[in-house]
């Protein structure tokens, strides 16, 4: 019988594998995880490429674009992978996976390390289209832009575990998505300045994780130098995912009843 603290780096690795097998062969899912961030972009692109820009001040497009390079993935990969897992459970794989020695913190790391390389890949293809196609201009190193974009989609894989979890059916895994992703999407700072909203929602904003994503891209399109508020930002960020993977193994139950 498996456990939940018990952790093999070969286990691991041999799930993150399956995983990567399975997604190869679900070409809808890759298109989703490839294509749709920028798509989605190649839209805001559309709608703001017009707009005057205010002298001395970075356009609609690179300013708010920028943001939505970490947003994006972070919420793509929080519905595939919760949906992902998910089906697992449904179908009685992870019952059966659990019987072996295989834990439930193996699955799980196994799952972020899987998506979380597809994150990366994911990053890369946008950052690129967005810098190359629609012209993006980012006054810091693009490849930092990538890494808060990576370290952001794996946030999304780690919160879409923890909300499978929970999840009897797909639809309510799709369900969390405006329990868990809209109200930090709606207190990030990017519809409404932080600083102009009331206490109570800037303490609330100050503990959701993509406002620090958010703040880090943000550093990134003002200064041309890796900052001591990006880094500090980009670790905030980091440090939840392996958080809400903890809470999700705590949490995981074999089987959908």
């Amino acid at each position: 019988m498996s456990t939940t603290t018990h952790l093999s780096p070969r286990l691991t690795t041999t799930t993150a594998v399956r995983v990567l097998r399975q997604l190869r062969h679900d070409h809808r899912t890759v298109a989703m995880l490839l294509v749709l961030p920028s798509l989605l972009l190649g839209l805001l692109h559309l709608l703001w490429e017009d707009l005057p820009a205010v002298p001395g001040q970075p356009g609609t497009f690179d300013r708010v674009g920028l943001t939505m390079l970490g947003v994006f993935p972070f919420v793509v990969m929080f519905l595939v992978t919760s949906i992902a897992m998910l089906r697992e459970r449904t179908s009685g794989t992870l019952e059966r996976l659990l019987t072996t020695p295989l834990s439930r913190l193996d699955l799980l790391l196994g799952y972020g390390l899987a998506f979380g390389l597809a994150a990366a890949l994911q990053a890369v293809v946008t950052v690129t289209v967005a810098t190359t196609l629609y012209d993006l201009d980012v006054a810091g190193s693009v490849w930092l832009v990538v890494l808060i974009a990576v370290v952001d989609a794996v946030l999304g894989v780690a919160l879409g575990l923890l909300a499978s979890a929970f999840a009897r059916s797909e639809f309510q895994a799709v369900q969390f998505m405006p329990v868990i992703v809209l109200p930090q999407f709606f207190l990030c700072g990017l519809l409404v300045p932080r600083e102009q909203m009331a206490g109570w929602l800037q303490a609330i904003s100050d503990a959701l994780p993509l406002t620090y994503a958010v703040d880090a891209l943000r550093e990134v399109g003002r200064s041309a130098e890796a900052t001591g508020t990006m880094w500090t930002d980009v670790g905030v960020v980091a440090g939840a995912a392996p958080l809400a993977l903890a809470l999700a193994a705590a949490t995981l139950r074999r089987r959908t009843d």
